[in-house]
């Protein structure tokens, strides 16, 4: 028994590719389908109301291009419209806050465990509420960081000016004292070189992007959903700015993307339309 049907990914933007690349190396069999919202980077400023929308309209499309689960390749959503529109869905999803605090749970020592990401994340209080659930002693140190997602959208993350500003919203979590820290948006893996210059060997790093597709793995296969059938996965993007701009900053990334493609949300049919059916059994 086998399903061939994608998962489905979104982010703001370049971000999710770090999640992307933890789906082919776990899950090497399934194709996706991934959306990066560059008409509308960056997220973190952005009120809720507006994110929510952003995000029924993509997952509209998710589902009608036949997607069979979805990940919130996207810390912003994952904190903030995850556990508010789930529920209205039948395809299953999950985002990354929970795989991510729950490791870094397991990582500290001392129980100062640092966050760093977008401003809507860091107001949601999803990952502080998570790790208090999950260990009440822990204390967690937050620091919003908002020009670190438009530097690296730039393809400017090895540079000097993204090294300055990881330093400068880095300085007040190692005056905290912590001993782990959450990346709390997908962007910033690619800034891990200068968060392992400023605080050394002795601060954990957590990507939550690993654990989360685990936990994806997991689930895919108790539902019955994996594919299991022979030949090359096939992925698509699609993009709602500049396919160009895009295929551009993902190379600077390391990542060569092909066929690329442009799909504005607006021009999308209303989300009623598209509502989702049940996850057929494996094979349906």
């Amino acid at each position: 028994m086998s399903d061939p049907r994608p998962i489905g990914l979104f982010d703001s933007g370049v971000g999710g590719l770090t999640v992307a690349r933890e789906v082919f190396r776990i899950l090497p069999g399934e194709s996706i389908i991934y959306f990066g919202d560059t008409a509308h980077v960056p997220y973190g400023p952005r009120q809720k109301e507006e994110l929510i929308r952003f995000a029924r309209e993509i997952i509209s499309f998710l589902i009608a291009a036949g997607v069979k689960y979805i990940i919130f390749a996207c810390g912003t959503n994952s904190s903030l419209t995850l556990p508010l529109i789930r529920r209205d869905y039948d395809v299953p999803m999950i985002g990354l806050v929970e795989p991510g605090a729950r490791e870094a749970v397991q990582a500290t020592r001392n129980r100062r465990i640092g966050l760093i990401a977008t401003e809507a994340t860091v107001k949601s209080g999803a990952y502080q509420r998570t790790v208090r659930r999950l260990t009440p002693e822990s204390e967690v140190f937050a620091q919003a960081a908002p020009r670190l997602v438009p530097l690296v959208e730039a393809g400017l993350s090895a540079g000097e000016e993204a090294r300055r500003a990881v330093f400068a919203y880095a300085r007040p979590l190692k005056e905290a004292g912590i001993d782990t820290l959450i990346l709390g948006c997908t962007h910033y893996p690619f800034l891990t070189p200068h968060f392992r210059e400023y605080f050394g060997p002795d601060v954990r790093l957590v990507d939550p992007a690993a654990a989360t597709v685990l936990e994806a793995q997991r689930e895919v296969e108790r539902l019955g959903l994996i594919n299991a059938a022979a030949g090359a996965p096939r992925h698509s993007y699609y993009v709602s700015g500049d396919p160009a701009g895009f295929v551009s900053a993902a190379q600077k990334l390391g990542y060569h993307l092909e066929n690329v493609r442009r799909l504005q949300l607006e021009s999308l049919p209303p989300e009623k339309a598209w509502r989702a059916r049940p996850p057929q059994a494996a094979g349906g």
